[in-house]
């Protein structure tokens, strides 16, 4: 039987979102996250594929607003929930469904794409790239001190409700989103995400807890976090398990980490998805007992090359010609003439009769859009081609940027 590929209807939701639990492993999510993602999905922009009554396949699209450096907020499309059956694979069908949602996202236009990968090698040939990385830490609370920074000492930390503090985390977190590439800006009830506690989500820890920081009685940070009890015949050895932390200055950053490091009757401290340029990492004693981890957290991919690269802002001046090879979204193939200056002005159109500076394709690109690769690593792979000498050091200059770019939270 041909498999129907259509936009979801909201009464088919339960079916769709069954075939989506299935191929991950077929747990079922809890009533609470269940709702929520059924009140955050996006039916217009999401896609299943029916074999008959059955769902075979599914794929949605977020309509998000992601910070690129430069601090603009561009309309950008959360790829989410893709799979498909078992009972179907090795028919095309991921392709059919990408070739349709990266269409639907052009026509909608939106420059950007980006989602979250269960396995990294897949979405790279439909011209993904990884353009943020995280950082997992395990600390030895117990044998690492800290370095406090001056003010430390001046900051309050005070346990309140992590449902009743949404509203003061949610300003923290949007004055740091229009600074750090790569955070999505928060688009009404994704905060509810944030403190979705579930039996699941806590997997033996306990309950999610919250604190702030605050200073002068402003709330200058936040941790949300849960407490994983153990012990051994030497006494006790938990694990503070956290979710988020975020403040806006160091002393309140500090503050917030010496709580962590000081809660009773634990000895680490394991936080996940942290960015790579982490301030805790030049605050601790000995970095080796942190066991610190890197992985790749956000694939990007350039739906719209001209307009993408005119939305965000270049460190230095860059003045490149761009052969871009895209099989996948065709419209993109060919040289692109960018010209920026480090004030925030940039254009970016097409240049069929100007010899190129550089040959990439458009994952590469994807990966080096927000900062946090550099052309020159990716020469050093093979995966640049430097037509023009000087042309690597141009680009991987200009498209720099101050902080490392992060993913804050999936979707």
């Amino acid at each position: 039987m041909t498999s129907e590929l259509r936009v979801l209807r909201p009464a088919e939701w339960d079916s769709w979102f069954a075939c989506l639990e299935r191929a991950f492993g077929g747990v079922l999510s809890a009533p609470e996250s269940r709702a929520l993602w059924q009140d955050l999905t996006e039916h217009d922009r999401s896609i299943g594929l029916w074999d008959g009554e059955v769902c075979v396949g599914t794929a949605g699209a977020y309509s998000f607003r992601l910070t690129v450096p430069g601090g603009a907020a561009v309309d950008t499309a959360g790829v989410t929930a893709v799979s498909v059956s078992g009972t179907h694979r090795r028919r095309g069908l991921l392709r059919t469904m990408m070739r349709r949602q990266l269409d639907d996202v052009r026509s909608w236009g939106e420059p950007l794409a980006v989602l979250t990968a269960s396995e990294p090698a897949i979405y790279g040939r439909f011209g993904y790239g990884t353009a943020t990385r995280a950082l997992s830490v395990n600390v030895d609370t117990s044998r690492v001190q800290l370095d406090l920074p001056p003010g430390t000492d001046d900051v309050r930390v005070r346990y309140t409700d992590p449902v009743a503090a949404l509203p003061a985390c949610e300003e923290v977190y949007g004055r740091l989103a229009a600074e750090r590439p790569g955070t999505p800006v928060r688009q009404p009830k994704w905060e509810q995400a944030a403190v979705i506690d579930t039996e699941k989500d806590r997997a033996g820890a306990s309950p999610l807890q919250c604190v702030l920081a605050e200073r002068d009685g402003e709330v200058r940070g936040y941790a949300t976090f849960r407490v994983r009890p153990d012990w051994d015949r030497a006494g006790p050895k938990g694990t503070v398990a956290l979710r988020d932390l975020a403040a806006l200055d160091p002393a309140s950053y500090a503050a917030l980490w010496r709580f962590l490091f000081g809660i009773d009757l634990t000895s680490s401290v394991e936080a996940g998805s942290r960015p790579v340029d982490e301030p805790l990492m030049h605050l601790v004693s000995d970095v080796r007992r942190c066991e610190a981890r890197v992985q790749d957290s956000l694939h990007l991919r350039l739906v719209e090359v001209g307009a993408a690269l005119e939305a965000r802002a270049y460190r230095t001046p860059v003045d490149v010609v761009l052969e871009v090879a895209d099989d996948f979204c065709p419209w993109n193939a060919g040289r692109w003439h960018l010209v920026a200056d480090a004030k925030g002005g940039a254009s970016c159109r097409r240049a069929p009769d100007r010899a190129p500076d550089l040959e990439l394709s458009v994952r590469e690109l994807g990966a080096a859009y927000l900062g946090g690769v550099s052309f020159t690593s990716l020469a050093a792979a093979g995966r640049v081609r430097e037509v023009r000498p000087g042309a690597v050091e141009e680009a991987s200059s200009a498209f720099s940027w101050h902080v490392e770019p992060w993913l804050p939270h999936g979707f």
